[in-house]
């Protein structure tokens, strides 16, 4: 199977190098010329994103939202163009579903199936090939580049019809969201408090709060290490299409839309290429601390 993956950045680039580890024919492209060549090195190939389009069986994106999926696609010289019966597109970007079910109804027009499958775990996972992975398109399809998929990460879930993935995706990105501004609020009362907030991540995450965010997430705030595994700007987009998502479907997401606000005011105090974490900095200037330090 030979299989071309578009988008070579902080989670596309292990995720193309696990599938060259697992034997698949690699092509890729992305407009750093650097990651290409690091990728290349690594076994695959390099080609335009037409040749990619005519010569692969399965093509994945791994780009940043909407704008650029839709622009890869159907844009000026997109691949859809390019692209036959017989093919399948999986878009493992997060993007707004709505965005997902327009571009596979015009695939769907020369017969080329599409899944949206977005993942979940950051740069540590994507290393790794441990990424939650959710799914949605026609489970035919689905079934079929299973195990494509699992070459990337630990899990691949069917959530339902096309734009079901990237809804998952959604309710995922909120939940991380609010954990971790829940967990920097919890870390500044007992900084405040002058319990030292090392030894209540360590009392308590064997217990009902306990996480996979706050295992990830409590470190590097006491720390102060804002290195991005999930820069804040990108979850910024993520929460941007849930609140999009929810209001024309009349969901209501006030605690998202909270948060989102913190995200912003990190993102205008020049933050937004800091690791999602780095919430926590906004609580330690309003309380005049430095958590865990």
């Amino acid at each position: 199977m030979k299989v071309g993956f578009i988008g070579l950045g902080i989670m596309g680039k292990p995720m193309s190098k696990n599938l060259i580890k697992a034997g698949y024919d690699v092509t890729v492209s992305d407009l750093n010329q650097a990651s290409i060549d690091e990728v290349v090195a690594a076994g695959a190939k390099a080609a335009d994103n037409k040749t990619i389009a005519e010569t692969c069986d399965v093509v994945i994106t791994m780009v940043p939202n909407s704008p650029q999926v839709k622009a890869v696609m159907l844009g000026e010289n997109g691949i859809a163009q390019y692209m036959k019966e017989g093919q399948t597109f999986i878009d493992m970007s997060s993007i707004n579903p709505e965005a997902s079910k327009e571009i596979s109804a015009e695939l769907a027009k020369v017969g080329v199936k599409m899944l949206d499958a977005p993942v979940s775990g950051g740069e540590p996972k994507a290393i790794d090939g441990t990424l939650s992975i959710m799914v949605g398109g026609d489970e035919d399809v689905f079934n079929k580049y299973k195990e494509l998929l699992l070459c990337m990460g630990g899990s691949a879930v069917y959530c339902g019809a096309i734009g079901a993935g990237n809804t998952t995706k959604l309710a995922n990105q909120i939940i991380v969201a609010c954990n971790i501004q829940a967990l920097a609020e919890a870390m500044t009362l007992a900084q405040k408090a002058g319990v030292d907030p090392e030894l209540v991540f360590n009392a308590i995450k064997g217990g009902l709060a306990g996480s996979t965010v706050m295992n990830a997430k409590a470190p590097m705030m006491i720390e102060g290490n804002d290195k991005p595994g999930f820069k804040i700007d990108l979850h910024i987009k993520d929460l941007n299409n849930a609140l999009d998502c929810a209001h024309a479907v009349g969901a209501p997401v006030p605690m998202t839309a909270a948060v989102q606000e913190v995200l912003q005011w990190m993102h205008n105090r020049e933050g937004g290429q800091k690791d999602h974490s780095a919430i926590a900095q906004y609580y330690e200037y309003l309380a005049d601390i430095k958590i865990g330090r």
